[in-house]
């Protein structure tokens, strides 16, 4: 028997049009959520998307488009948001090049997306998951959140904030029953690393010891095991490079 609306947990995701955002919207999918999809500008990629999901799986999918660091406008969202089981903080940009060639506005976007966002929106999911008692926080982060990468400086301190804040939040959080955690991921096949040549791509192949790169279905398959799995589990910024960077 179909679950009602009021049963059905909800799921909010940000950036989830594309690449690692929209692998986790199908997996929680279907494993019958309901979903809170944001993304910048590609509303109509995220539309299509949100329709698909709800007629495969007789869902409710809510659509939503913004810059995600705009307090107002997540201030805005989240009145529609009574109840928040999860929320995947997945939105994000990078810059790379030189950090001497780089803006302050250039800087100040990687930040604000990256992390102040991820503020934000983890501020007003609290909120909601104290009072329930419950909730799961899970940040997709980045290897040079620890490791740092050269000509990666803004996108590498931006990862290295949010690996901060999850510890920090767990701790805050837990006493609630609500678990933070990270998923440091390595190179995944999405849009934001078309920037390299396959030369490029096949030194990096090179240097994993899994001999591939990652696949968004893999991080969305651990977004939904750190959902649904075990609620001591909080406060860590969990690797998935296919042993690529010694942490």
């Amino acid at each position: 028997m179909e679950k009602s609306n009021s049963v059905r947990k909800k799921a909010l995701i940000t950036g989830a049009s594309r690449g690692i955002g929209r692998a986790i919207a199908c997996e929680l999918a279907s494993a019958g959520y309901d979903l809170y999809l944001t993304c910048h500008k590609n509303i109509r990629q995220l539309e299509e998307v949100s329709r698909g999901l709800a007629s495969k799986y007789e869902i409710l999918c809510r659509c939503f488009a913004f810059p995600i660091y705009m307090e107002e406008n997540v201030l805005e969202m989240f009145s529609e948001i009574q109840r928040l089981d999860v929320l995947v903080n997945n939105a994000g940009i990078s810059y790379i090049g030189l950090m001497t060639d780089m803006s302050y506005s250039e800087w100040n976007e990687v930040i604000n997306t990256n992390l102040n966002a991820c503020f934000l929106t983890s501020r007003e999911a609290a909120k909601r998951m104290i009072r329930q008692k419950s909730g799961k926080i899970i940040n997709i982060s980045s290897v040079w959140g620890s490791a740092g990468a050269s000509m990666e400086v803004a996108y590498s301190a931006s990862k290295g904030g949010l690996n901060a804040m999850t510890r920090a939040l767990a701790k805050e959080l837990g006493p609630s029953n609500i678990q933070v955690n990270a998923i440091a991921c390595g190179v995944i096949d999405t849009d934001m690393n078309k920037c390299f040549s396959e030369e490029e791509m096949n030194d990096l192949i090179a240097e994993i010891p899994a001999d591939r790169i990652g696949k968004p279905d893999e991080v969305a398959k651990l977004v939904r095991l750190l959902c649904e799995g075990n609620d001591y589990l909080t406060g860590q910024v969990i690797a998935l490079d296919g042993g690529w960077i010694k942490h």
